[in-house]
């Protein structure tokens, strides 16, 4: 999907918020977490901060889960999937 790619691209930090919140969900322990919770997580640390105010589309946050789940193999279905139209990260 290209309007994600450049999303991602043009946002970077979004993806790093996305990584550190996930680790640190499954170093508490959980087996399955759920994207959108993560964008819940990076709105409300991002809005309490008086240095950063993320702008997030929720139509990504499937995405940002394949994508982490590509990048870091441990973490392979750690989100739960439904298919997605054009799902195509690379």
């Amino acid at each position: 999907m290209k309007q994600f790619k450049d999303y991602d691209k043009e946002n970077p930090q979004i993806y790093k918020a996305f990584v550190d919140i996930a680790k640190q969900a499954k170093h508490r322990g959980f087996k399955n977490y759920s994207a959108k919770g993560v964008f819940e997580l990076i709105r409300w640390h991002s809005s309490i901060s008086a240095s950063q105010n993320f702008k997030l589309n929720n139509i990504y946050s499937p995405y940002y889960a394949r994508k982490m789940m590509m990048e870091f193999p441990e973490f392979k279905g750690f989100f739960r999937l439904r298919k997605v139209k054009s799902c195509q990260i690379n």
